[in-house]
C-alpha cells in the first residue's frame, strides 16, 4: 500500500513538473535567453530594424499613429502584422549541435537586428533574426548577448517569420495618394495638359458640390446631380501601386513622356494633396502591346501611369483601374444618365464607366 501511494505521489509530481515547464512558461529552454515574445504590444513605442547591408527602418508610434523614419505614414497592415508576430512568436527548440556553427555564421552575416522599445524609450527586447529552419517551419533567432540561437515560430503558422522583419522601405511606407472623405472634401482641380476644355474645378458650395468648367462647354446645360454627388466620394483611400524612387534613369524617362494631367485635391482643413500624372511608355507588362486600347496612343501603356507626388519628392506608379473614376472630363458632369438601363448603381465601384453608371437623377 505504501509503495502504491509513493508511486502515485511520484506520478503527481512528474505531472505538475510537466505542466509547469510546458504550459506555465512559453520559453522553457533558457529563461530570458529564449524569450522573443512581447505580450503587451500596446506598450511598444518604437521598433528599429537594421540589416548587415546598412539598411535600417525606424517605426515610431506618435499620437496613435505609426511613422516610418520620422516622416512617412506606415502601411497599417504591415505594422499590424509585425506587432502580431512579436506577440505570437514563441521558441520551439534550441539549435542542435550539428547546425550550431552554420546558424551562427548566418546570424553574423545575414541577420536583421530587431530593437524594441517601450513608450518611455526603454528597451523591451533586442534580438537577431535570419532565414528559415531546415524544415521551413520557423526562423533562427538569438537575443543580444546570448550564446544559444533558437528556432522561433508562430504556433499554427506554416512558414517562417524572418520575412516580416524587412528593412525594405517599400514594405513599410504607406501608398496613399489621396485620402479625403466626402465630409472633408473642399475642392478638386483637374487640369488636362493637352485638353483644356476637359479641365474643371470641383468644389464644395452651400448646397453641396458644383463643377466649374469652360462656359462654352456647359452653356445651357444642367449638371447631373447624381454624378456630382458620387464623384465627391472618390477621393478617400486612393492608393498607388508602389514607389519607384531610385530607379535608374527615372528622371530621363519621366521627362521624355507627356504630362497627362494634374490633380489637386484640398480638404476643409486647408491641406492639399497633389499628383502630376504622366503617360508610361509601352513595356513588356503592357496589355495593349498586342491588343490596342481604344482612345490610347499605342506608344503608351493603357493600364498604368507615372505620378509625381509629395511636392515632387516621390515618383509612383498608379493604375487605371484605381484612377479612372477620378480622371473624368468636364462634359461628363453635364451628361444625362442612360435611364433605359435596368442597372442602378448608387455608389459605383471599380473604374472605367463608373461615372456613367445608369441611375435616375
Amino acid at each position: 500500500m505504501k509503495k502504491t501511494i509513493a508511486y502515485l505521489a511520484g506520478l503527481i509530481l512528474v505531472a505538475v513538473a510537466v505542466w509547469y515547464f510546458v504550459f506555465s512558461d512559453k520559453n522553457v529552454f533558457g529563461g530570458n535567453e529564449a524569450d522573443f515574445t512581447i505580450e503587451d504590444t500596446s506598450a511598444i513605442g518604437k521598433i528599429f530594424l537594421a540589416d548587415k547591408k546598412g539598411n535600417s527602418i525606424l517605426l515610431e508610434r506618435k499620437d496613435g499613429e505609426w511613422l516610418l523614419n520620422k516622416q512617412y505614414p506606415v502601411i497599417s497592415q504591415s505594422i499590424n502584422t509585425l506587432l502580431y508576430t512579436l506577440k505570437s512568436q514563441v521558441t520551439q527548440y534550441p539549435v542542435n549541435e550539428n547546425a550550431y556553427n552554420n546558424v551562427i555564421v548566418m546570424l553574423a552575416g545575414e541577420s536583421v537586428k530587431v530593437e524594441v522599445y517601450d513608450k518611455g524609450g526603454d528597451k523591451m527586447n533586442v534580438f537577431y533574426v535570419v532565414g528559415q529552419a531546415s524544415n521551413n517551419q520557423g526562423s533562427y533567432m538569438m537575443r543580444e548577448g546570448a550564446d544559444m540561437p533558437y528556432v522561433v515560430q508562430i504556433p499554427g503558422f506554416e512558414g517562417y517569420v524572418a520575412t516580416r522583419y524587412t528593412t525594405d522601405i517599400k514594405d513599410w511606407r504607406d501608398r496613399t495618394v489621396f485620402n479625403i472623405p466626402q465630409s472633408k472634401l473642399q475642392s478638386v482641380k483637374l487640369t488636362y495638359k493637352s485638353e483644356p476644355l476637359n479641365s474643371y474645378t470641383f468644389r464644395r458650395a452651400d448646397a453641396g458640390f458644383v463643377v466649374d468648367a469652360e462656359p462654352i462647354l456647359i452653356a445651357g446645360k444642367q449638371p447631373n446631380k447624381r454624378r456630382v454627388e458620387v464623384y465627391s466620394k472618390f477621393f478617400e483611400k486612393v492608393y498607388s501601386e508602389g514607389f519607384i524612387n531610385g530607379t535608374i534613369k527615372l528622371d530621363s524617362v519621366i521627362s521624355s513622356v507627356p504630362l497627362m494631367c494634374t490633380i489637386e485635391a484640398a480638404s476643409t482643413d486647408g491641406k492639399t494633396q497633389k499628383a502630376d500624372i504622366y503617360w508610361m511608355p509601352l513595356n513588356r507588362r503592357s496589355k495593349n502591346m498586342l491588343t490596342p486600347f481604344p482612345g490610347i496612343d499605342n506608344q503608351y501603356d493603357a493600364d498604368r501611369f507615372y505620378a509625381v507626388v509629395n511636392n515632387y519628392k516621390d515618383t509612383i506608379i498608379i493604375q487605371r483601374i484605381t484612377f479612372d473614376k477620378i480622371l473624368r472630363k468636364a462634359y461628363e458632369f453635364y451628361e444625362a444618365d442612360d435611364t433605359t438601363s435596368k442597372d442602378v448603381i448608387e455608389v459605383p465601384k471599380g473604374a472605367g464607366n463608373v461615372i456613367k453608371a445608369a441611375s435616375g437623377n
